[in-house]
């Protein structure tokens, strides 16, 4: 059993994004090349995560500190906390490609991270700062000694926390934990709207099964997936209804819809968890520490690929796939 170090995690890293890159389309831009590229600073801003550095001016200090930390991450000069910002805040859509990329790579292949039966949850993330009542919120209304809000967060109930005032976070993962999709939206967004806009990409990969639980469901959504042959399944979907709405001969055993339907509660749930020990958010409904949608955005999806870093390389390394407990104290 080998523990990789902070060199071995970016360049493990790195290859990860040097591979995917060569499948994006090259698209010629107006305007001046980018100094920095997007797989730099994704590896940058995944290090500062790890250290607990969220601020762009505080992330820009921590460079000019450690020049070191520019060769590791391929930047050819230290970037302004202006255009760290800037940056930071364009990047999910990268992250969201990535993820799903990954996910389909020869890197999960070859740990055996497979995608046909895929589940599917959504976990609240309290937004930063003060909350903003629902009533002042509906009637456009920010009382004065409300400082430091968050205006894109939304409120919605959790059935664990209650209500929490932040944003969603609609993870797609498979069996072991592994996370191949993520969207971060409003608290208040349906998670059942977002696994329909889901539903192409789900079939694109092949997907033939999700599991869910009750609250995304209902028989026409069940009939509609059924269609593309993908089986949505809850906790109480019987191995006859399963069948029944594929309209073929019995596809999936008793024993198969027994296991998948028994492994939903450590599949996915405890993975939020282990989201927040990476982003270092473990207090009382998961409080975030920066403001804004598309920050938000960012900074949960660097916590995916940062997920899906520690558990591909814990495979390699022959140490428990969900032990994300070494990747945070090697960046300490």
């Amino acid at each position: 059993m080998q523990y990789p170090d902070m060199r071995e995690y970016i360049t493990f890293l790195f290859s990860m994004l040097d591979e995917f890159s060569t499948t994006e389309e090259k698209v010629s831009k107006k305007g001046r090349p980018q100094t920095y590229t997007d797989a730099s600073l994704i590896v940058f801003y995944a290090v500062m995560t790890l250290k607990g550095i969220t601020a762009m001016r505080a992330q820009q200090d921590y460079l000019f500190h450690h020049p070191l930390m520019l060769e590791r991450c391929r930047l050819p000069a230290c970037p302004s906390h202006v255009t760290l910002g800037r940056r930071y805040k364009a990047l999910t859509p990268k992250l969201q490609t990535f993820t799903e990329y990954v996910a389909t790579s020869r890197f999960a292949e070859a740990a055996g991270f497979l995608q046909e039966v895929v589940y599917e949850d959504k976990s609240l993330f309290k937004a930063a700062g003060p909350v903003w009542h629902q009533k002042d919120r509906r009637n456009g209304h920010l009382p004065k000694n409300l400082r430091g809000v968050d205006k894109t967060a939304t409120w919605s109930k959790s059935g664990y926390h209650g209500w929490v005032y932040g944003y969603g976070l609609h993870l797609t993962g498979i069996r072991n934990g592994f996370p191949v999709m993520f969207h971060v939206l409003p608290a208040n967004v349906n998670e059942r709207k977002v696994l329909d806009a889901k539903k192409d990409r789900l079939l694109e990969k092949g997907v033939r099964c999700i599991i869910t639980d009750n609250g995304y469901i209902d028989k026409k959504r069940q009939v509609a997936f059924a269609k593309d042959d993908v089986l949505l399944l809850t906790p109480k979907t019987t191995l006859v209804e399963a069948n029944a709405l594929l309209g073929a001969d019995p596809l999936y055993t008793a024993t198969q819809v027994r296991t998948w339907q028994a492994a939903r509660k450590v599949a996915i749930e405890p993975v939020f968890d282990l989201l927040s020990k990476l982003l270092s958010i473990t207090g009382a409904h998961k409080p975030l520490r920066i403001r804004g949608l598309a920050y938000v955005s960012t900074f949960l999806g660097i916590g995916t690929v940062l997920l899906q870093l520690a558990m591909l390389m814990n495979v390699r390394c022959e140490l428990p796939t969900r032990n994300v407990t070494h990747i945070k104290t090697v960046f300490r």
